[in-house]
């Protein structure tokens, strides 16, 4: 069986940062736009508005109906929340504002993550249990195949030995001083076999 590989500490936090690297990435664009002229441009507002409310129209429509799918609706949603992020935080005059939605956009994000990232434990730890069940019965096959083959060595391990023990045995009885088949014959004894072989003297 495949041993599970351990995966490098990067790769392992890399998911649970990606929320908090998301947002910031938002705010530091949003101030970046505000510190080249987006700050109080009242069509710039206007535009990241739009943008956002079409974004959340967007995951609305996604969310609902017979051919709503979560996946887009969670990535309209996302966009639109990172949308008004940084329209607010390109408007505004001083940080504490986007600082706040900042700490509340992420906040959220953990939040819905949090959601999936049960879901994967759930479905890792259904998988590790499958396969634990699944090596658990080939290995009883295996033991049981083991014991079987054994048990037929060992019949025919004493088959042989009894077959060697049984040839030893008439070849001392014909060895022996006196031995006599004739007389065996007819006293009504079994005739040995034709490949006896007779005493030497």
């Amino acid at each position: 069986m495949n041993q599970p590989v351990a995966r490098h500490w990067l790769a392992l936090a890399a998911p649970k940062a990606a929320p908090a690297l998301a947002t910031s990435t938002v705010l530091i664009l949003g101030r970046i736009w505000n510190a080249n002229g987006a700050q109080h441009s009242t069509g710039d507002a206007a535009l990241m508005t739009i943008l956002a409310a079409g974004a959340a129209v967007a995951g609305t429509v996604s969310s609902t109906g017979w051919a709503g799918d979560p996946v887009i609706a969670g990535t309209a949603f996302a966009a639109s929340g990172g949308l008004a992020l940084a329209g607010v935080a390109g408007y505004s005059d001083g940080l504490s504002l986007p600082l706040l939605l900042w700490a509340v956009a992420t906040a959220l994000a953990y939040a819905l993550a949090a959601r999936y990232w049960r879901a994967d434990r759930r479905e890792v730890a259904a998988h590790e249990r499958n396969m634990d069940q699944r090596h658990a019965e080939h290995t009883h096959i295996e033991r049981v195949e083991a014991l079987r083959a054994g048990a037929q060595i060992e019949v025919a391990r004493t088959g042989a030995a009894y077959a060697e023990q049984l040839a030893t045995a008439l070849v001392t009885r014909a060895t022996l001083p006196g031995f006599n088949p004739q007389a065996l014959a007819e006293a009504g004894l079994p005739e040995l076999p034709s490949t006896t072989q007779q005493p030497e003297h």
